[in-house]
C-alpha cells in the first residue's frame, strides 16, 4: 500500500511515465504539444518529494535523450541516485549530456571519469578554475591572475528529455534541496515543462555545450603541461565503479522502498496531466555564457538581469519576491524607488541570520536591511523552524530534532498575473557574475497560486516582520558575530 502523502503527491502530475510505453503514451504527449501550438504548458512543483519523483520519472522513461545543467552536484543521496539513474538511461540507450559547474562539484575524479567512459555519456565542466582536474596551486593563479574569470559560474538548472519535457528552477542536485536531508532543507521551487519553451531551453544548454568554457572531463585530465592533473581508469575500474552505483540505487537504505513503489506506480491516463497543466505563453529567459563581456570588471549586467528588471519596470500594482539573498546593487536600488514612486507594493521573503546558510550574502543584506525598510520594502524573514515545515518535509527521519529549514525558491510575482521561476537570486552575484535561467509565465492563475503560498511563507509562525520583530535576536550570538565580522568588508559586487 503506497503511503498517502506519496500516493497524493502522485495524483495530478505523476502522470509523467510520458514514453514509458511508447505507443499511446508519446502520441497523447505530441497531441498536447500539437494541440496547444507555440504555448508551453506549465506545472510547478512546490515540494521537494514531488519534485524529485518527477526527475526520477523523466530519467526512467527517457527514450532518446536527457540534458542537464547543474550549479551543484554532490556526493550524498540523491546525488548519487541521479548519477545511477542517468548510467541506467545511457545502458539502454539513451544519450546523456551533462553540464556541471566546476566550483561546487562533488565527485571523486574516479567516478566522474568512470562515468564519462560510457559511450553514451558526455560530461562537460563549466569554466573549470576550481575542482576538476585543477591542482591547488594553479587555482591559486587562476585566482590571482584572474579574479573575475574565477567567480564567473554558471548557476542554471535545467533537465530536459528528449527534447519535449523539462524542469527548471532552483533546486541543485543534492539531498537538501529535495527535504531529504536530516539537518538542513531548503524551501525550494521547480517548473515542469512541455512544450515551446523546451525547444527555447534545448536551444541555450547548446549553447553551453558548444562553448570554449564547457571542458570535457576528459580534456580535465589529460595531464598536458603542470597545471593539470592527470588521472585515467582503466576498463576494470569503471566496470567496479557502474557495479557499485547500481549496486547502491538497490540497496533499500538508500532508496527507501516506498518512494521506489511511488516512482513504479504511475496512472495509465494522462487525462489528469492535460487538466492540471497550465497551457500558455511562456518565456524562458537565460544569460549567454560567460554571463558578459567582462569589460565592466564585476559588473556588467546579463540577458537575465535585463528581462527581470523590464517585470519590475512594468509593475503597475504590486511586486512579490522570494529569494534565499537580499543584496541590492544600486541598479536594482533604483528600479525599486522607481517602482514605490509609481505606486507599487513591494513585499519580499527571503531568509533570517537563524536560518540562512551564507553568511557573507546575509552580511550584504545586513549592511542595507535599514535603508531598504525605510525605503517602503515589506521584508519578511523565514524562520529556521516554520510551522509549514511538516507540510514541506513528507518524511522525517528524527520527529524529535526535525532539520533547519531556510529559503532557497527564486520567484517573482508582479501584479498578480506575470510569474518568474528560476535560478536568479536577487543580489550582484546574480546580477553581473553567474549565468541564470527561469521561466517567465504569463496566466494570472498561476501567478495567483504561487504568490499564495508565498505569502504563507511571510506568515507569521513561518517568518518574521524585519521592521518589527528583531528577527536577529533569534539567531546564536556566535552567527552575529561572524556577520558583524563580514560586514567589515567591501564583498558587495561578489555577494
Amino acid at each position: 500500500m503506497m503511503p498517502a502523502p506519496l500516493a497524493r503527491l502522485l495524483l495530478p502530475w505523476l502522470l509523467l511515465p510520458l514514453l514509458a510505453l511508447a505507443g499511446e503514451r508519446t502520441r497523447v504527449i505530441d497531441d498536447l504539444i500539437a494541440a496547444h501550438p507555440g504555448q508551453t504548458g506549465a506545472l510547478v512543483l512546490e515540494h521537494g518529494e514531488e519534485a524529485l519523483l518527477a526527475r526520477a520519472w523523466l530519467a526512467d522513461h527517457a527514450r532518446e535523450t536527457i540534458e542537464v545543467q547543474y550549479f551543484i552536484w554532490s556526493t550524498d543521496n540523491i546525488g548519487i541516485l541521479a548519477a545511477e539513474a542517468l548510467l541506467r538511461a545511457a545502458e539502454r540507450g539513451v544519450r546523456v549530456r551533462v553540464i556541471v559547474d566546476d566550483l561546487l562539484i562533488d565527485a571523486p575524479d574516479d567516478s566522474l571519469l568512470a562515468l564519462a567512459r560510457h559511450p553514451n555519456i558526455d560530461i562537460r565542466i563549466y569554466n573549470p578554475k576550481h575542482s576538476v582536474g585543477t591542482p591547488l596551486h594553479k587555482r591559486l593563479l587562476n585566482v590571482a591572475t584572474d579574479f573575475r574569470g574565477v567567480n564567473q559560474r554558471m548557476h542554471d538548472k535545467t533537465f530536459m528529455v528528449d527534447g519535449r519535457l523539462a524542469i527548471t528552477g532552483g533546486r541543485n542536485m543534492a539531498d537538501e534541496y529535495f527535504d531529504f536531508d536530516h539537518e538542513y532543507n531548503f524551501r525550494d521551487r521547480d517548473v515542469l515543462l512541455l512544450g515551446q519553451a523546451v525547444t527555447n531551453m534545448r536551444e541555450s544548454f547548446e549553447r553551453f555545450w558548444q562553448s570554449p568554457l564547457a571542458v570535457t572531463v576528459e580534456e580535465r585530465f589529460d595531464g598536458l603541461g603542470l597545471f593539470q592533473k592527470r588521472r585515467s581508469v582503466e576498463d576494470a575500474e569503471v566496470t567496479r565503479i557502474h557495479r557499485e552505483l547500481h549496486a547502491y540505487a538497490a540497496a533499500p537504505e538508500n532508496f527507501a522502498p516506498e518512494v521506489r513503489a511511488a516512482i513504479d506506480a504511475g496512472p495509465a491516463s494522462f487525462q489528469a496531466m492535460a487538466a492540471d497543466l497550465t497551457w500558455g505563453d511562456v518565456r524562458f529567459v537565460s544569460d549567454q555564457p560567460g554571463k558578459n563581456d567582462g569589460n565592466s570588471g564585476l559588473g556588467g549586467g546579463g540577458l537575465t538581469s535585463a528581462a527581470l528588471g523590464q517585470l519590475v519596470a512594468g509593475a503597475r500594482q504590486g511586486i512579490v519576491i522570494q529569494s534565499p539573498y537580499l543584496v541590492l546593487s544600486d541598479a536594482a536600488l533604483e528600479l525599486f524607488e522607481q517602482a514605490i514612486a509609481r505606486g507599487v507594493s513591494i513585499r519580499i521573503s527571503t531568509n533570517s541570520l537563524a536560518a540562512t546558510d551564507n553568511l557573507q550574502a546575509f552580511s550584504g543584506y545586513r549592511k542595507q536591511r535599514a535603508r531598504l525598510l525605510k525605503m517602503g520594502l515589506a521584508i519578511h524573514e523565514f524562520r529556521p523552524d516554520p510551522a509549514l515545515r511538516a507540510q514541506l518535509m513528507q518524511r522525517t527521519p528524527n520527529p524529535d530534532k526535525p532539520p533547519i529549514f531556510a529559503l532557497h525558491a527564486k520567484t517573482l510575482v508582479v501584479d498578480g498575473k506575470t510569474l518568474f521561476v528560476g535560478t536568479y537570486n536577487l543580489d550582484p552575484r546574480s546580477e553581473n557574475l553567474n549565468t541564470e535561467v527561469g521561466v517567465v509565465i504569463d496566466n494570472e492563475a498561476l501567478a495567483a497560486r504561487v504568490q499564495a503560498a508565498i505569502e504563507t511563507d511571510m506568515a507569521p509562525g513561518n517568518s518574521w516582520n524585519a521592521a518589527t520583530d528583531d528577527p536577529d535576536q533569534h539567531a546564536p550570538l556566535a552567527k552575529r558575530g561572524q556577520v558583524g565580522l563580514w560586514r567589515l568588508l567591501p564583498l558587495t559586487p561578489l555577494l
